[in-house]
């Protein structure tokens, strides 16, 4: 899960780098919005995972199918 993020700061942030209010708190309103959409670390490499046991267990069916075929069933 992404941290929150605070729009009362970074406007107040926006404010001090001489941004208006209203464009100040636009801002920080647009990034708020998007930052849903990201992905986290964490996200990735649950990614990575799901795929890595996929391609191990996809490869151990293959092996076994191999095995099966030229080593005869038994």
């Amino acid at each position: 899960m992404a941290s929150a993020f605070d729009t009362l700061q970074a406007a107040k942030q926006l404010e001090s780098c001489g941004f208006e209010r209203k464009q100040a708190e636009a801002v920080a309103s647009v990034v708020q919005s998007v930052q849903g959409d990201l992905a986290t670390k964490a996200d990735l490499k649950a990614e990575i995972l799901k795929a890595a046991v996929a391609i191990i267990g996809l490869n151990a069916a293959i092996m076994f199918g191999l095995l099966r075929l030229f080593m005869g069933e038994g």
